[in-house]
């Protein structure tokens, strides 16, 4: 839904509210002042997908409560650094922050389960696990410490593996480069002999250009084309275990979540997931078409690593994932272990159903376009 609709709909509630003053009755919810937040986010101020989907939430909460919650977005760096919106929000800075968990896997390393782990689930299986298997409160349970209320709003699906300034054919060819990545794939790099470097996303580009890194992993086609990663390098890995889906949230001083009335309670769940299909549908048809722009346009060399490579990434990302869940507290123990049993299930039905499915249209010729 766009956001004419949004605001053609918060018309007609407005109206509603109007005959319902006339009538003489509810006069009390009228008296409802506008509550005025501020959105803190890990991203360029509107960049394509993750920086636009944060204002686009803000719009569909102002347009659904009828202007009663209004949220000023801020791009990173103007009220709060990439990595420190979790910080702004607990510290009161701010009321609300659109970030991803894994970046604050400081606070506790369990928190990388609700963005992404590798190996792990794709973006409906870890939106299904948070909604219907129990996500949710284990979520509420790691955060309530810090003061946040977290709500997935995002998801750009399928990451690529990222740049490198060479083509990688051995494990060999990974040891000593600098690269940037981000969550339990730096960790899983570190092993292999990578020099991880940590750097916000508005930093990538000129550090690949610079030589600071020697490949670097954002998000997929659609940001890094924007990014123009393209002209640095032409080696582009997909199809790597690194990220298969990469959830933002929209992290909420819990103080103000609960000062909020049940009804703005409930829209703000209802354009977090409204945005949450928007965005990932919006990441899939966008990555698509700039896949095609990277190929023709501009002689990107589009690779997977060999299976020996990915077989290595595969092994050090199963030891990986097993010692977040030793090293945890009790919470993270038990997150893990839901996560793990909801994939189980995910991939028994979806290795199937959408896997056994795609691995046959893959056996034949596309249907002509005309």
């Amino acid at each position: 839904m766009n956001r004419r609709s949004f605001l053609r709909g918060g018309a007609v509630a407005a109206a509603a509210t109007t005959a319902v003053a006339a009538s003489g009755l509810a006069a009390p919810a009228l008296a409802q002042s506008r509550t005025e937040w501020r959105m803190v986010t890990s991203w360029p101020k509107n960049f394509p997908g993750v920086g636009t989907s944060a204002q686009r939430l803000a719009d569909r909460i102002a347009a659904m409560s009828a202007g009663r919650l209004v949220i000023k977005v801020f791009g990173a760096g103007e009220l709060a650094p990439a990595f420190g919106t979790f910080d702004a929000v607990q510290q009161g800075a701010a009321e609300c922050y659109h970030s991803p968990s894994y970046y604050f896997a400081g606070k506790n390393p369990g928190l990388t389960l609700f963005t992404s782990i590798p190996l792990g689930m794709t973006a409906w299986e870890a939106h299904g696990w948070w909604l219907h298997g129990g996500g949710e409160a284990l979520q509420d349970e790691m955060t309530r410490p810090f003061g946040i209320k977290a709500l997935p709003c995002i998801n750009t699906g399928v990451q690529a593996a990222g740049w490198f300034n060479k083509e990688i054919k051995t494990v060999e060819d990974l040891k000593g480069l600098k690269m940037r990545t981000a969550g339990l794939n730096a960790e899983i790099l570190r092993r292999l002999g990578v020099n991880v470097v940590t750097l916000p996303p508005g930093d990538i580009f000129q550090a690949m250009q610079s030589g600071t890194v020697d490949a670097a992993e954002w998000i997929g086609p659609w940001n890094d084309l924007a990014f123009g990663l393209h002209r640095i390098t032409k080696n582009y890995y997909v199809a790597g275990t690194n990220e298969p889906c990469a959830v933002a949230e929209l992290g909420v001083s819990e103080k103000h979540w609960n000062e909020l009335p049940e009804d703005l309670q409930a829209i703000i769940r209802s354009a977090c997931a409204a945005e949450y299909e928007t965005a990932f549908t919006e990441y899939f048809t966008r990555n698509a078409e700039a896949m095609v722009v990277l190929k023709n346009e501009h002689g990107v060399q589009v690779r997977t690593f060999p299976d020996e490579v990915q077989k290595v990434l595969a092994d050090a990302a199963r030891a990986v994932a097993l010692e977040l869940r030793d090293r945890g507290d009790d919470v993270t123990r038990r997150a893990w272990t839901s996560y793990m049993t909801y994939l189980d299930h995910a991939r028994t039905y979806g290795n199937s159903a959408e896997g056994g499915y795609l691995a046959l249209r893959a056996k034949f010729d596309p249907i002509p376009v005309g």
